[in-house]
């Protein structure tokens, strides 16, 4: 809900009357929120009816005056209040002028404030975004070493394997040296039968005779 003029007037009265200067910052607490903006808008309006409140200096002449000055004194005093009307307008006026630089630099003020409260949420949106990114990056990590994980276990399987293979391969080997040298006595052993049978055949011609 819109903070309204009314409302940020009624905090200044309350602070006003309670000895407190009625800041900016201090009108916001007071109020729970709202813009710079706005606050500042309205307390310049505020300050310009607190200021038109006053009124031209007349007060009656002293007694004491009347009666020292019956003929001259209500011109004299008249004058007195002339000049002092006159510098209160001189006064008036400076203080217009202040006011208005014054509430110049407030309003120059209360745009900052908005702009750094501004800058505040998007700073706070960019870290939140962060991490954001963060938690996706970390899960990201997460996987990789999982997957790390995988691929060495894979690679320990796969080196288990080859050991067997090798072991395997040298079995086969020797089981081959082992056939060749049985081949190699089994071709002895063929070589010796048939010198023999040769040798019998050579011997049974000669017999038959």
């Amino acid at each position: 809900m819109a903070i309204t003029t009314e409302q940020i007037w009624s905090a200044a009265d309350a602070l006003d009357a309670a000895g407190q200067s009625p800041t900016l910052a201090a009108v916001r607490k007071a109020v729970g929120g709202g813009s710079f903006t706005t606050i500042s808008e309205a307390m310049a309006q505020w300050r310009a009816r607190k200021t038109d409140k006053s009124t031209p200096l007349r007060e009656p002449a002293p007694p004491l005056v009347m009666e020292r000055l019956q003929e001259v004194g209500a011109d004299i005093w008249a004058t007195a209040l002339d000049l002092a009307n006159a510098r209160l307008n001189s006064e008036r006026e400076a203080l217009e002028v202040a006011r208005t630089e014054l509430e110049a630099s407030r309003q120059e003020a209360a745009e900052l404030a908005d702009q750094l409260t501004a800058d505040l949420e998007d700073a706070k949106g960019q870290i939140e975004a962060l991490r954001a990114s963060e938690g996706a990056l970390q899960a990201q990590i997460g996987e990789i070493k999982q997957a790390l994980a995988a691929e060495k276990a894979s690679s320990t399987m796969l080196g288990r394997d080859l050991d067997q293979a090798r072991e395997a391969a040298a079995t086969a080997r020797q089981q081959g040296i082992k056939a060749r040298e049985d081949l190699a006595e089994v071709r002895g052993s063929l070589k010796t039968l048939q010198e023999q049978n040769a040798e019998l055949l050579k011997r049974l011609p000669t017999a038959g005779k």
